[in-house]
């Protein structure tokens, strides 16, 4: 009777993952190892879309600004991470332009979809709550129009909120709040 061994192979850092080129694919490092992803729907891209037009408006001039899931969050040496949307502050300078990812986001929304949700609530969640940056996360579920908002309420300690009917959302590291009906809107 033949054994077989599995291979063995390195997990990846961070720093490696982001020198790789996945073309027109798109991927995260979970842990040391390649994850693909997958397109999300119209209106998880419409939904998205929404909170990044909403937050490039009402920050510009603050030094912060919203970025898409085109820009990688490292939440660890062997984790990178695209929310869907993040807010970077600090990152204006010319110096910063060809930055592949950044550390340090104070606000992270991901968009929920069937096929992410898991990794969204669970691993996700504990890596962007492991960032002494972070300030507020939302996840946004399209299919109820629902939000959950975690903020930080001290040096390690979060609330914890599901929000079942229409709520705005307080954004109190950027000095501004997110109106549900911008989140949601369809035009």
């Amino acid at each position: 009777m033949a054994t077989q061994i599995a291979p063995e192979y390195p997990l990846l850092t961070a720093a490696e993952f982001l020198k790789l080129d996945f073309g027109d694919l798109k991927a995260e490092l979970d842990n040391g190892t390649i994850r693909m992803m997958a397109g999300g729907s119209a209106r998880h891209a419409e939904v998205a879309g929404n909170i990044q037009a909403f937050l490039r408006t009402a920050l510009r001039g603050s030094g912060c600004k919203p970025y898409t899931s085109d820009m990688a969050t490292r939440t660890h040496d062997l984790s990178v991470r695209y929310p869907d949307v993040s807010v970077f502050c600090g990152k204006n300078d010319p110096a910063h332009d060809a930055a592949k990812s950044f550390d340090d986001p104070r606000v992270l929304f991901e968009v929920l979809s069937a096929t992410t949700a898991r990794t969204d609530l669970r691993t996700k969640l504990d890596e962007y709550k492991a960032l002494d940056s972070v300030d507020t996360i939302v996840f946004v579920d399209i299919a109820s129009e629902r939000l959950r908002v975690i903020q930080r309420t001290g040096p390690h300690g979060w609330s914890d909120v599901a929000h079942d009917g229409p709520f705005d959302v307080p954004l109190p590291t950027l000095s501004l709040t997110l109106p549900h009906a911008e989140i949601f809107a369809r035009d």
